[in-house]
C-alpha cells in the first residue's frame, strides 16, 4: 500500500491523528446506510405477504383491507423471518386514543420489553417516553411530529449494528447508538428505564412486529406501505 511509507517517516502526533481520522471514517461508515430523508422504496420486499404466509399470527387476529394491515385483536403480528441490519419504510394512521408500536429485533416474542419498540399514538401514554415516535422508555424524539388523528403519518427506521434512527414526516426524530445504553433500568440522560437488561446487550437480530390493539380504548391503527430493505 504506497501510503504505508508515508506514515512511517510522521512523527508520533501526527501518526495518532491519522489512526484516529481512520477510526472516524470507519465509525462513520457504520451510518452511511441511514437514509436523511424517506426513501423512493420501489424494489422493496413487502414486510407481510397480502396471504400472511410469511407471518407468525393466528387467522383473524390481523387482517389486510385494501392494502391496509390492521388489528382485530390484542396480539402482536409477527414476521417470521428475523432481521438484522434494514431499513423499515411504513405509513400509519391513528384514532383517537390509538396505541400501537413497532417492535424491532425481538430476541424472544413472548416478552415485549426483549425488544426496541417505536412508538405509534394518537399522542402519548403514561410512561417515560410513550410519546409517538420515542423508543418506548428509553429515546424521545427531538421533536413532535405527528400529524392528526385519520391523517397517514410516515416513518422510516434504520437499524445498522448498534445505530437506530427514525425520520418521521420527514424530518429525522433521532439516530442514537445503542451502546449509549451501558446500564439496565437506566438511560444514559440518568432516567430510570423498565428494561432488566441494558439496551447495548439487547438483540442484534430477530422478527419484526406491529403491537395490536392495545391501551384502554383499544383503538385501531391502520399500517401500509410496509417496506423493507436489508443492509448487507
Amino acid at each position: 500500500m504506497k501510503f504505508l511509507p508515508m506514515l512511517t517517516r510522521l512523527p508520533c502526533k501526527s501518526l495518532l491523528s491519522a489512526a484516529l481520522g481512520l477510526l472516524c471514517c470507519a465509525g462513520a461508515s457504520n451510518l452511511a446506510a441511514a437514509p436523511k430523508a424517506h426513501p423512493n422504496t420501489t424494489g422493496w420486499q413487502n414486510l407481510f405477504a397480502p396471504d400472511f404466509s410469511d407471518a407468525d399470527l393466528k387467522p383473524g387476529e390481523w387482517v389486510m383491507e385494501n392494502g391496509v394491515l390492521v388489528a382485530k385483536d390484542h396480539n402482536t403480528i409477527w414476521t417470521k423471518k428475523s432481521y438484522a441490519n434494514f431499513t423499515l419504510d411504513l405509513e400509519f394512521k391513528v384514532a383517537k386514543e390509538s396505541n400501537s408500536g413497532v417492535f424491532l429485533r425481538s430476541g424472544n416474542i413472548k416478552d415485549v420489553l426483549s425488544a426496541l419498540e417505536i412508538q405509534v399514538h394518537e399522542s402519548a401514554d403514561g410512561a417515560h417516553y410513550g410519546m409517538v415516535g420515542a423508543i418506548y422508555n428509553a429515546q424521545p424524539p427531538s421533536k413532535g411530529m405527528s400529524k392528526p388523528v385519520g391523517e397517514w403519518n410516515h416513518f422510516t427506521i434504520t437499524c445498522q449494528d448498534s445505530h437506530v434512527s427514525l425520520i418521521f414526516n420527514g424530518e429525522e426524530v433521532f439516530n442514537v447508538d445503542l451502546n449509549n445504553w451501558t446500564e439496565p433500568k437506566k438511560n444514559p440522560d440518568g432516567t430510570p428505564n423498565k428494561f432488566a437488561k441494558a439496551l447495548k446487550d439487547f438483540s442484534r437480530n430477530g422478527p419484526l412486529g406491529l403491537q395490536g390493539l392495545h391501551g384502554k380504548a383499544q383503538a385501531p391503527v391502520w399500517y401500509r406501505n410496509l417496506r423493507i430493505k436489508e443492509i448487507k
